[in-house]
């Protein structure tokens, strides 16, 4: 028994599988990640500019008098201004609902390639909105790129947890969810005021998304697809063995090669698990739910509020415009260094240990949060601050990272893009539901609007203590045992 390479956490990390993964998840990831946080801070000069587009188009068919008849803050801005923070998700929802298809038709690698496409789109109708004096544009492509990143989000983790050795699976699967973070805080620290966060600038925010598509179409056909896809769709058991040694740089990979062969046989004779199968099958059904409640949990624990929103939450506690930009500035250094934190000890801590602690922390941090919006005392504007510091630190140790991999560690290859695909729709109507419901729920409720995501997050917390299982270091196979336990069923 070779225990040292057990307990060696950078076993098979080389140089060519770094290369693999940053190719695949810096391209893909990031998409999803500047496009959340790129509507933040200018909100207020977008809104402001559709204001002015709509007086103009209403008033130049009347007379060519400039008459404002709304503003920036009325609510059909308001309405505009939720649909393109929103229509995101919708495009996330439906590209997330076609993974499976992508993933076993175009396969892991040359999905994600393909996928670039629509972020051509996307900036083609962004940047040139102003131009046109259309906001529509600013709609149709945030749906573009929603789609590109609902399929990023189903095929990245899945093509990450095929090319990584077993010891490696949570600590890459984590990567994606790093990615994502590191674009939100440059999507903010590049919208800000004194970079191009400007009447002039804000377009030019939206077309930078294209230059991680650039990079990902250079680097990422040097990239090999994922071996179990290969041996999946060909059975060409050398072809599937040499991306291994590619990947590894080692001609053993026997072991990994019998262990992949064994799930291989396993999912021959059946066919790609349909939704029928995964939801009448007792033994993939609670799998399900766990990922499927999972990602739930992370969009119902309101995290894209905050992103979406918290220069407008700082602003409704106090702070100056100035100010809440740079409190968001630090949301979004926060969540960085605390998802590169989760990256490292992971694998050390495991996955029910980290989902609790962190959704339990986000517990304790909105009641700070509501506590600092109701009580109206000059000191509690910083305990905003604090509370949505602490928000977003437990949310990176665990529920950001966790829900996006988990489910290629609860099923089988055959039931993998199926599955991921589900648990991505689901994800992304979460995204879509707190998005566009943020705000009224906010006119609504004012500060009390952060105790709806209070109850959701103690409820989860609670789902997962009793039915989450620890997959830390186990195969599918001791995984699927699991859930055939009555106690899982």
């Amino acid at each position: 028994m070779t225990e040292g390479k057990k307990e060696d956490p950078t076993n098979g990390l080389t140089g060519r599988l770094i290369f693999t993964i940053a190719a695949a998840a810096f391209g893909s990831a990031f998409q999803h990640g500047y496009n959340t946080g790129v509507v933040n801070s200018p909100a207020a000069l977008i809104r402001k500019w559709i204001s002015e587009t709509i007086d103009i188009n209403q008033t130049a068919a009347v007379n060519g008098t400039l008459t404002v008849v709304g503003g920036a803050d009325s609510p059909q801005i308001t309405a505009i201004w939720s649909v393109i923070v929103s229509v995101f998700c919708v495009g996330g929802m439906i590209g997330g609902s076609i993974v499976g298809i992508v993933a076993d038709r175009l396969g892991r690698k040359m999905g994600l390639i393909y996928n670039n496409i629509f972020v051509v789109l996307a900036v083609l109708c962004e940047c040139s909105a102003k131009w046109l004096q259309s906001y529509q544009l600013i709609i149709i492509g945030r749906f573009f790129i929603g789609l590109n990143s609902g399929l990023n989000a189903g095929l990245v983790p899945v093509y990450l947890n095929e090319v990584s050795p077993a010891n490696l699976k949570g600590a890459v699967g984590t990567v994606y969810q790093f990615v994502i973070t590191l674009s939100i805080m440059i999507s903010q620290l590049l919208s800000m005021e004194s970079v191009l966060g400007t009447e002039g600038g804000w377009p030019l925010l939206f077309g930078l998304t294209l230059v991680p598509a650039i990079i990902q179409l250079i680097t990422f056909p040097i990239c090999p697809e994922s071996p179990k896809h290969i041996l999946k769709t060909t059975g060409n058991e050398l072809q599937a063995k040499q991306v291994l040694v590619w990947l590894r740089g080692t001609l053993d990979v026997h072991g990994e090669m019998e262990a992949m062969k064994a799930e291989h046989e396993a999912d021959k004779n059946a066919s790609r698990v349909t939704l029928r199968e995964l939801t009448g099958n007792p033994s993939l059904r609670m799998p399900l739910i766990i990922c499927v409640a999972l990602m739930i949990a992370q969009q119902f624990s309101g995290i894209n509020a905050v992103m979406y929103f918290s220069t407008k939450i700082f602003t409704m506690a106090g702070l100056s415009d100035a100010a809440s930009q740079q409190a968001t500035l630090g949301v979004g250094a926060m969540n960085v260094i605390m998802t590169f934190v989760s990256l490292v000890v992971i694998e050390k801590a495991g996955r029910k240990t980290l989902l609790l602690a962190g959704f339990a922390g986000m517990l304790v941090s909105t009641l700070l949060i509501t506590m600092s919006l109701v009580i109206n005392i000059a000191f509690l504007t910083y305990l905003s601050v604090a509370g949505t510091l602490l928000f977003v630190l437990f949310f990176s140790i665990g529920p950001g990272s966790i829900p996006w991999f988990i489910t290629s560690e609860l099923f089988s290859v055959a039931a993998r893009p199926t599955a991921t695909g589900v648990a991505v729709v689901v994800n992304w109507t979460a995204n879509f539901i707190v998005g566009i419901g943020f705000l009224p729920l906010t006119g609504l409720m004012g500060s009390y609007v952060f105790l709806v995501f209070a109850f959701s997050l103690a409820l989860f917390t609670v789902f997962i203590w009793l039915k989450v299982p620890e997959t830390k270091g186990r195969t599918i196979e001791e995984i699927s045992a699991m859930f055939r336990q009555a106690s899982y069923q």
